[in-house]
């Protein structure tokens, strides 16, 4: 990613976790989108998660994010009606600061197809 991407990025990124911060009262990080997202595709809506089930929802995210460029695909709900997903595509050898970019990329680009 250039200099002029990588500084697009972070300003939009500013500026979806600003307006978010005053909606929460907390600017939020990677991992509270992750799981706001997660909520938002199970479908529940706000509720008691225990711990496990927060991992699955961030999961559920980034299978969800991933699936806009073609490393996963929805294979169907289980009988609570939670997504699962299966890889069709594995991701190339990213570096941690990599995978970050890739996800908050994938979060503003989630956040304005799905006009939140």
């Amino acid at each position: 990613m250039e200099a002029a991407e990588l500084q697009q990025l972070k300003e939009k990124w500013q500026r979806l976790t600003a307006q978010l911060a005053q909606q929460f009262d907390e600017e939020p990080d990677l991992q509270a989108l992750l799981f706001l997202i997660g909520v938002r595709e199970l479908g529940k809506g706000p509720m008691k998660y225990s711990k496990d089930e927060k991992q699955d929802l961030m999961h559920i995210a980034v299978c969800r994010l991933l699936s806009r460029f073609g490393h996963y695909e929805l294979d169907g709900m289980d009988e609570e009606g939670w997504p699962h997903w299966k890889m069709v595509k594995a991701l190339p050898p990213l570096t941690l600061k990599e995978q970050d970019l890739l996800l908050k990329q994938a979060v503003l680009l989630y956040w304005e197809e799905e006009s939140l």
